[in-house]
């Protein structure tokens, strides 16, 4: 296969590496989504429950005292269930990144294998023309001996 043959493949192979990227990209931007978001609620929940705290310790009724569990209580399930996104965010992150490793490899052994033939290219267009060149300076000696 010539350089060129493979200069296409190698073309191919980054490209796919870049979409790869631009995925891995993405998946880390949902990540970090994810992770402003539960810092918010865990703000928020710290927030409430100081609050809670306060007024219990002021005395509080029955009704707000069940309202005020009841929202921290849905307040730490949406915690719960915002920290299972972050961590399956994270797993989809870490398998993006694999997948991206593995298209880097891919791109890089092929970039490897067109250097090797352009190499071996190369040599042989020098050897042919050291061989043409060869023959020249032989033909024009042969010429100047007869």
């Amino acid at each position: 296969m010539s350089s060129k043959q493979l200069q296409v493949a190698q073309r191919v192979m980054d490209a796919q590496e870049r979409r790869e990227a631009e995925r891995l990209a993405a998946h880390e931007r949902r990540v970090v989504e994810a992770e402003a978001k539960l810092a918010e609620l865990q703000g928020y929940q710290r927030g409430y429950a100081r609050d809670f705290a306060e007024r219990a310790g002021r005395g509080m009724d029955g009704a707000r005292l069940r309202a005020f569990q009841s929202f921290l209580a849905r307040l730490g399930e949406a915690v719960r269930q915002q920290l299972e996104i972050v961590e399956r965010a994270r797993a989809e992150r870490d398998a993006e990144r694999e997948s991206w490793r593995r298209a880097a490899q891919r791109a890089d052994m092929v970039e490897h294998v067109v250097k090797r033939r352009e190499g071996e290219e190369r040599r042989a267009l020098d050897r042919q023309e050291q061989r043409e060149s060869d023959e020249r300076s032989l033909r024009k000696y042969h010429s100047r001996r007869e």
